[in-house]
């Protein structure tokens, strides 16, 4: 009788495929792109590049954010009061402006308009923060099945600096020990998987508590396949 060697096959992560496929294609696309630099670390796959918007656009986008400015919240419940305290709001996708400066954060990655969520302003005041956190989905969370049918897992996040901030408001990657200074027009970049597209716990991330002065970002969130 032959006998066959059954072996334990790890299950695949939600969206893993997609995760890996995205990740391989946008860390070419950067990779070839001389005016990006990739931060110092094996453990997270983090870009950066400055001047990406013009001291006119930065402005702009304020503007528009404090229009739109209501208290952050975030997407588990459980976490709390304290956890996020900056404002935040998606500013007018319909508007042209916006929509430049969503094309061309699209155009950067190289990754499809469509798969991409609403850009999001945010504003800190002095005393304000973001704790750590990542900003992949937890699929075991009660809010995977809605975030799942809408588009998937975060792939990569993007995010634009608007302004000077007198003290504080850094990007602080607590794992890994990198610390970013928040510099106007400048755009932070980072894929939310790793090579194997697994969640990365390296990119554990906070908003370090502004403490003189206001600062001002954009973020735009991109899925595996098209956003609803």
């Amino acid at each position: 009788m032959a006998r066959f060697m059954i072996r334990n096959k790890k299950p695949e992560i939600a969206d893993q495929t997609a995760l890996k496929h995205v990740g391989e294609q946008v860390r070419k696309r950067l990779a070839a792109n001389k005016a990006i630099y990739r931060l110092p670390t094996e453990k997270a796959e983090i870009f950066a590049m400055g001047d990406f918007m013009s001291p006119d656009e930065c402005a702009r986008m304020i503007a528009m954010i404090d229009q739109v400015a209501r208290p952050s919240s975030v997407f588990d419940v459980e976490y709390g009061a304290d956890y996020r305290t900056s404002y935040s709001g998606d500013v007018d996708p319909h508007d042209p402006f916006v929509k430049k400066i969503s094309r061309r954060i699209d155009d950067l990655l190289g990754l499809e308009s469509a798969w991409g969520e609403t850009v999001q302003g945010q504003r800190y005041l002095p005393g304000q923060h973001f704790s750590p956190h990542c900003d992949w989905f937890y699929t075991e969370a009660g809010y995977w099945p809605k975030e799942s049918a809408r588009g998937g897992q975060r792939s990569w996040t993007a995010m634009v600096y608007l302004n000077p901030v007198e003290a504080g408001g850094s990007t602080d990657f607590t794992q890994i020990g990198l610390s970013i200074e928040p510099k106007p027009g400048a755009i932070l970049m980072w894929n939310n998987a790793d090579a194997e597209g697994e969640p990365n716990r390296w990119t554990l991330h906070s908003g370090t508590q502004v403490t003189a002065g206001v600062k001002y970002i954009i973020t735009k969130w991109y899925r595996t396949r098209k956003w609803n």
